[in-house]
């Protein structure tokens, strides 16, 4: 059973050893004759680890973000009525009636609502693991996800008399 394995570092140039080590690089004299070729260690020292607090940051916002997506699954998924409510806390005097262009929008935004939330779950895990800041993805991903479902949102707003009523004549008060 004594089948001859690679020790940890044995394969790996002086400089890679030192540079894991935490060591720095040894100090080479440039030569005249040919360009300096960028160490072999070069792109370890590139991709650092992401700091604790900026992956408990992220962490935080993608779980805000998760709590979202899952809270409104019903919103969307039954949107005439929810609509239907927002034309009520608007004081609008008609109610929403624009039910089929609702049922079909209301799937596609969350549908919309969910590839964001998976997008930006994997970019953020992607920038973590090559060793880079991640926590502002999530809030960008929030921002162009949210973007795109209002728009999903407003196709059948605008095609709703109620809601038409409202932007040409706002209610008093």
């Amino acid at each position: 059973m004594s089948v001859d394995q690679p020790q940890y570092g044995e394969y790996a140039s002086p400089e890679e050893q030192r540079l894991r080590a935490g060591l720095p690089p040894v100090e080479q004299a440039p030569s005249a004759s040919a360009p300096a070729a960028p160490s072999p260690g070069a792109a370890v020292r590139a991709a650092r680890p992401a700091n604790g607090a900026g992956r408990m940051i992220t962490a935080v916002l993608l779980g805000i973000g998760l709590v979202n997506v899952l809270m409104s699954i019903p919103g969307f998924l039954d949107l005439s009525a929810t609509l239907d409510q927002t034309l009520t806390m608007l004081g609008a005097e008609g109610s929403f009636s624009n039910y089929a262009a609702a049922r079909t929008w209301g799937v596609i935004a969350l549908i919309v609502l969910f590839a964001g939330y998976a997008l930006t779950l994997w970019l953020s895990v992607h920038r973590i693991k090559r060793g880079r800041s991640s926590w502002w993805l999530p809030l960008v991903g929030f921002v162009v996800t949210m973007i795109a479902v209002s728009i999903c949102i407003s196709v059948p707003m605008m095609g709703d008399p109620a809601f038409n009523q409202i932007l040409v004549t706002p209610p008093a008060g």
